[in-house]
């Protein structure tokens, strides 16, 4: 297995690490890209999929050991992490994070929750959506800005992107909101040229840290045949607060096209 914190060693040459570069400072992560490692499971981890395909269980085990590896790099013993409410991971108390995968490809991202308030990402692989699905995923606005990223950057799969992009946004939601949010609920903007994203949020935020949550701002890649995208919201620092009632370290978006 393939494993790195922060800085990811790299056993394998042809395997570099791929979400190192958009973590924000204060994030810690570790990656893998095969289920190589024998599975080492918590007993209460062991239940949770004790009736799921073998692939799945292998899944389950890489993602959890990197969720241990990075938190371990902040200090925090190993524990069972578990889904909780909507499969949601429930981290420590001292701990925010989230988990990906896809194939060829696991990761996890952890913060100490007095320096982030939550995170958020996602990894897929660079590919098209299916049919039809992205007619679930986009709205109006976002289907028409995908056309003309398409034909300045065919390079890309903007589609799965606008898709990755909503996954890492409805990770970092719900922990704070405690509620689902759908696809048609967030305006997702994406910057070919810098490798930036935002979000508006369509339906009442969240207050954090007294302020009411507007929206997102995230980083997202393209390597080795994946998509990666991430979302950090930071703990604002003392005395300091943005105009309008916004989360600091977390940026709003004014509606319209553009």
């Amino acid at each position: 297995m393939n494993v790195g914190i922060k800085r990811f060693s790299k056993e394998r040459a042809d395997e570099s690490a791929v979400i190192e570069e958009i973590l924000h400072p204060g994030v810690a992560a570790a990656e893998a890209f095969d289920d190589s490692a024998e599975p080492d499971l918590f007993p209460e981890e062991q239940a949770v999929v004790a009736r799921a395909v073998a692939a799945r269980q292998r899944e389950f085990a890489t993602t959890r050991r990197c969720a241990r590896l990075a938190m371990a790099s902040l200090g925090i013993p190993a524990v069972p992490v578990l889904p909780g409410e909507a499969m949601a991971p429930q981290w420590p108390a001292a701990v925010v994070g989230s988990m990906t995968h896809c194939h060829g490809y696991r990761a996890a991202a952890v913060a100490l929750s007095r320096v982030m308030r939550g995170i958020g990402i996602d990894a897929e692989p660079d590919e098209p959506l299916p049919d039809g699905v992205i007619d679930l995923v986009a709205l109006p606005a976002e289907r028409a800005w995908l056309a003309g990223l398409r034909a300045s950057r065919p390079d890309v799969n903007w589609d799965r992107l606008l898709f990755s992009c909503k996954e890492s946004v409805y990770k970092a939601w719900f922990p704070l909101a405690r509620r689902w949010l759908g696809f048609d609920e967030a305006l997702v903007r994406i910057d070919p040229a810098d490798g930036t994203f935002s979000a508006e949020l369509l339906v009442p935020g969240p207050v954090v840290d007294g302020a009411v949550l507007r929206g997102f701002s995230g980083r997202w890649m393209t390597r080795g045949g994946l998509l990666v995208t991430v979302i950090s919201v930071t703990v604002p620092a003392p005395g300091i607060r943005a105009p309008g009632g916004q989360v600091p370290g977390v940026r709003a978006m004014r509606s319209g096209s553009g």
